[in-house]
């Protein structure tokens, strides 16, 4: 708060607020502070709380829990799944499948893999800026040895028809990998592993409601690959490091948190999306860029004239946080929004709106206001 203006948080999509009881499953974390891999009763305490975080977030994706394995985030996660698949099988076949509009830590996983002698097939939106199940399918061949897909884009909130492809993927070549990165998607929509028929899913903590620093990988079982970090054979051996309680409490508290609302909070949120959509018709100059079929959650809008960036800024001023795109891309013209047939026109003036269950309509008033104020007071673009 600075003075008497409230704090207004759309940046969602980026990371979110730790909620208070998420805090107190931390703090209880710290205080088991025992090695889970010691043999005496503080380790054993310490490997309880482990287990029942597992079982948690096992239990939201309707796996089993010795198919859940702890990383420091979505990024290892999508590392080591990705990597794990090209040494499993690159010696055999050298055909990726993924998209033109992955998040950078599959996207640049990709390109290294591509500068070492893999194919990268790299799917694109069609001339209507959407992503369709066939183009995925018909380009799985024989050399074919994993498809790596998100299920919700960051930057628009695009649903990939992850489940559609990889239906018929397995049924045509069951033994290719198929890998979803659901960051976007975990706890905001329902996710479970077996109806997306994935093989591999990628999951982060902080992007609902729990600490930095720790993530997931589902790896279903039957499939076996190498570990990406070794050392003290933690994980059963695929993730090596001693586990962090804290973080691993906060995480399945925040699972638990929202695992039994997904419906009700989705069906807010769209009416979230359906307000500010309506606020930004209103406007000549304020352009939706995201369909009203893609997630609710995150919603990507231009403002004729006004560098992305300057808006950021004039809006931070008024306590009103956005993103001018995805967190990691620092501000740069997004290739992911060109890909998706966004007009050249509003790319150097588009800003992210990503929501949460703590938004209201209120807020996106206060919103609107301060875009109508900076259209007045800014400098346009020439």
């Amino acid at each position: 708060m600075k003075g008497n203006v409230l704090m207004i948080y759309f940046d969602n999509a980026a990371t979110t607020a730790p909620s208070s009881e998420v805090c107190r499953a931390v703090a209880k974390g710290l205080e088991c502070f025992g090695n889970p891999s010691s043999l005496h009763k503080l380790g054993l305490d310490a490997e309880k709380l482990l287990n029942n975080s597992r079982d948690i977030i096992a239990s939201a994706l309707s796996v089993q829990p010795q198919e859940i394995y702890f990383t420091s985030g979505a990024t290892e996660s999508n590392n080591t799944a990705i990597i794990g698949a090209a040494k499993k099988f690159g010696k055999r076949k050298k055909r990726i499948v993924t998209t033109s509009v992955e998040h950078p830590s599959v996207a640049e996983v990709c390109m290294r893999l591509e500068s070492e002698g893999f194919e990268i097939i790299r799917v694109s939106p069609d001339a209507n800026g959407k992503i369709n199940a066939a183009d995925i399918i018909n380009a799985v061949d024989d050399n074919t040895f994993l498809v790596t897909c998100m299920y919700v884009n960051n930057e628009n909130g695009f649903i990939m028809p992850v489940e559609k492809a990889f239906s018929v993927i397995k049924k045509r070549y069951p033994q290719v990998l198929t890998h979803c990165d659901c960051v976007q998607a975990f706890m905001k929509i329902p996710v479970k592993a077996k109806n997306l028929n994935a093989d591999l899913i990628s999951l982060s903590a902080h992007k609902i409601h729990g600490p930095k620093g720790i993530g997931a990988l589902y790896v279903k079982k039957g499939v076996s690959l190498p570990a990406f970090i070794v050392g003290g054979g933690q994980e059963k051996s695929f993730r090596s490091g001693t586990e962090s309680i804290p973080l691993i409490c906060g995480f399945s508290e925040a699972v638990k948190e929202l695992c039994g609302n997904i419906d009700q909070r989705f069906e807010y949120v769209k009416s979230l999306q359906s307000y500010l959509s309506e606020r930004c018709g209103q406007y000549d100059n304020i352009h939706v860029n995201s369909d009203a079929d893609c997630s609710p959650y995150v919603n990507s809008i231009a403002v004729s004239g006004l560098k992305s960036e300057v808006l950021l800024h004039f809006l931070e001023e008024q306590e009103i946080y956005v993103s001018s795109g995805s967190a990691c891309s620092k501000g740069k013209k997004s290739s992911v929004l060109q890909e998706f047939k966004v007009s050249e026109k509003y790319l150097d003036s588009t800003i992210r709106i990503s929501f949460s269950k703590n938004n209201t309509k209120k807020e996106i008033d206060i919103l609107i206001n301060a875009l109508e104020e900076a259209d007045k007071r800014l400098c346009k673009i020439r």
